[in-house]
């Protein structure tokens, strides 16, 4: 694609960067085949090609518009056209430039702007764990909506006590701890039984995602410096092995702080170093279904399997999960058709397109309703808090990350 930017772009890191993905997009259409909104609308602009033009026309100086903004605020970031893409455009890349860019030049309505505001502000706040609470010693009387966003209170587990030689480090999360506390419970039991012992750096917060994907870049990058670090002196001194995530969002954004701190001074050699340090559990899983060999009481029916899109597509992760369950006896089945595609969560998504959002959801489920015909499965699985909690607002199916169900099984 030939590319002309406007003065304001040409020669500036963020234009080079935004040219050189561009210049390697060939019109070629694949990614219409895997985009979620496309296949929804229909509509050449909701899809990757014609949101590239789009940007492409805004960095080479036409005005962008209300409707401009419209067309990338629908994208779902699920990267599942970078999976496709046989040039390799990093459209992730290319849409953090467009949509910082057209929020500058366009604003925002005042009452999308003071929604996206108490998202960015709130999700990440230490307020967020309290009023979850809240939310849920009153969740029955909560309307629909907001009730889909309040999981009933779970228990966390008992935190295993061991030391052990060999340590790792994990993000506890800005939501998941309220939300569903089993996940990092499960996660440090799990790594126990292998012989490995998790630490939580105290003054690590958010990874960064939910302020920087909503515009707030410099906001996300503040929280990403704050916990290179928390994490550096883990790091430096050798105590732990990696970093660990069992969020597949927030693991896929610590492992691109290299890419967004890179022109930093002060952190882009340390940010390289915590992205290249950090590892989904489920990379852990082959060595860890090694360990546990023996050690874990499989069984009952199937169970579904949804490979949240920042596993598969944003981090390149896939079959993984599958073949390491697998080895350890449990039975997993993908969606009969569409695994894929996106579930219609995607961080904040669901709240700010909330319709587009439950038809993806409604669209998944009944796929993997497809798979089994025969009899329910045990419970959904995923990997990210914002799938599970999405999906579980329109099922009856328990919808839980994997590692709970591996701890479950552990013999005691």
């Amino acid at each position: 694609m030939q590319t002309h930017l406007s003065a304001e772009f040409a020669g500036t890191p963020e234009g080079e960067e935004a040219e050189a993905i561009l210049r390697k997009c060939v019109h070629c259409g694949f990614c219409l085949a895997t985009c979620p909104t496309y296949q929804l609308m229909g509509d050449e602009l909701d899809s990757p090609r014609g949101r590239i033009y789009l940007m492409k026309q805004m960095l080479e100086g036409q005005e962008p518009s209300d409707k401009t903004q419209l067309h990338l605020d629908r994208c779902l970031t699920c990267r599942n056209c970078e999976t496709t893409c046989p040039s390799g455009v990093e459209y992730g890349k290319l849409l953090d430039i467009g949509r910082r860019v057209v929020e500058e030049k366009v604003g925002r309505k005042p009452v999308d702007k003071a929604l996206r505001w108490a998202l960015a502000q709130g999700l990440p706040s230490p307020l967020f764990a309290p009023a979850m609470k809240v939310g849920q010693a009153v969740r029955g009387l909560l309307p629909p909506r907001l009730r889909e966003k309040v999981p009933p209170r779970q228990d966390a587990g008992a935190w295993p006590t061991a030391a052990h030689a060999r340590k790792v480090l994990l993000l506890a999360g800005c939501v998941q701890p309220s939300m569903a506390p089993g996940i990092n419970g499960a996660t440090a039991r799990v790594l126990d039984a292998a012989g490995i012992q998790t630490l939580v750096a105290p003054r690590a917060g958010c990874c960064g995602a939910v302020k920087f994907h909503l515009n707030d870049q410099a906001g996300g990058k503040d929280e990403m410096r704050a916990n290179i670090d928390a994490w550096w002196p883990h790091l430096e001194s050798g105590e732990v092995e990696c970093i660990v995530m069992n969020a597949s969002g927030c693991g896929v954004t610590v492992k691109e702080y290299g890419h967004l701190l890179r022109h930093d001074p002060e952190y882009a050699a340390r940010a390289a170093k915590v992205s290249a340090a950090t590892r989904d559990i489920s990379e852990l899983l082959p060595e860890l279904a090694a360990l546990l060999k023996g050690k874990v009481r499989a069984g009952g029916r199937p169970y579904a399997w949804h490979p949240p899109c920042t596993l598969q597509h944003g981090q390149k992760l896939r079959g993984g999960v599958e073949a390491g369950l697998r080895a350890l006896g449990f039975e997993l089945r993908l969606a009969a058709s569409e695994a894929h595609l996106c579930c219609g969560s995607a961080g904040t998504y669901s709240v700010l397109q909330p319709e587009t959002a439950h038809q993806l959801r409604d669209r998944k489920l009944a796929h993997l309703a497809q798979s089994f015909e025969d009899q329910p499965p045990q419970a959904i699985l995923s990997a990210n808090i914002g799938c599970i909690t999405h999906l579980q607002n329109g099922t009856d199916i328990p919808v839980r990350h994997w590692i709970e169900v591996l701890d479950e099984a552990l013999a005691p």
